[in-house]
């Protein structure tokens, strides 16, 4: 009887252990499955951050583009304001108009109204 509670038990045991090492293995495997979906979610968060720093980069050149050239057209409309701006002024004794354009003086003894 007592071989046979031996067998009995034995036979448990070795159940018990292969459950137990079935049970181990699932759970390394559903461990590597985690590790590994973990591993692609941050490679993929990577790649979005990534993307999302070049389309950054790239606006940020884009207004750095666009600024300059307003300051170049700020520039050159200050530069024509200044070509067309003249004064004009009749102060002369001999009743001259004198007008002064980007530098230069021009000037006028007789003139007529513009016709219209």
């Amino acid at each position: 009887m007592s071989l046979r509670i031996k067998a009995v038990v034995d036979k448990f045991v070795q159940e018990l252990k292969e459950a137990l090492d079935a049970d181990i293995q699932d759970r390394i495997m559903k461990e590597r499955e985690m590790q590994s979906y973990i591993e692609e979610r941050e490679r993929e968060v990577a790649e979005r951050e990534a993307a999302w720093k070049a389309e950054l980069s790239r606006r940020e050149a884009e207004i750095a583009r666009q600024e300059a050239r307003l300051k170049m057209e700020k520039e050159n409309l200050e530069k024509e304001k200044s070509v067309l701006m003249g004064t004009a002024s009749q102060d002369n004794q001999d009743g001259a108009l004198e007008i002064t354009v980007s530098g230069e003086k021009y000037r006028c003894l007789r003139f007529a109204k513009a016709k219209k």
